[in-house]
């Protein structure tokens, strides 16, 4: 992976954690990892746990955000999260989002939240 591609990474997550914060979202965990487990944000609102997928795309790229998601993804976040979960032991409800920001060449930003991927 080339360092670009790491800092474009990096600047939106920035991005979806300041998005998620002004929406009454709190940020437990950023890159919380365990083996080879990672989840990208771990955030509270409400009862609920979130785990927060974030892809990030330079506008025009081939794949969406969305279909990036694929079953082997699925269960990396499924066993990360149960993982989290049997470590911290949060009574709280469980959601897995996908949050996806779109970069265009003047760093301006576009955010789409989707609930419930899994």
């Amino acid at each position: 992976m080339d360092i670009r591609a790491i800092d474009i990474g990096a600047k939106g997550e920035d991005v979806a954690m300041e998005w998620l914060r002004e929406r009454g979202y709190y940020i437990v965990e950023r890159n919380w990892r365990i083996g080879h487990y990672e989840i990208d944000i771990i955030a509270q609102h409400f009862d609920t746990i979130h785990f927060v997928e974030v892809k990030t795309r330079s506008l025009g790229s081939w794949q969406s955000a969305f279909d990036s998601i694929d079953e082997q993804k699925r269960r990396t976040l499924r066993r990360g999260a149960m993982a989290y979960s049997a470590i911290h032991r949060h009574p709280h409800n469980i959601q897995f989002d996908l949050i996806a920001v779109t970069i265009d060449s003047h760093d301006n930003y576009t955010i789409e939240l989707t609930e419930n991927i899994l």
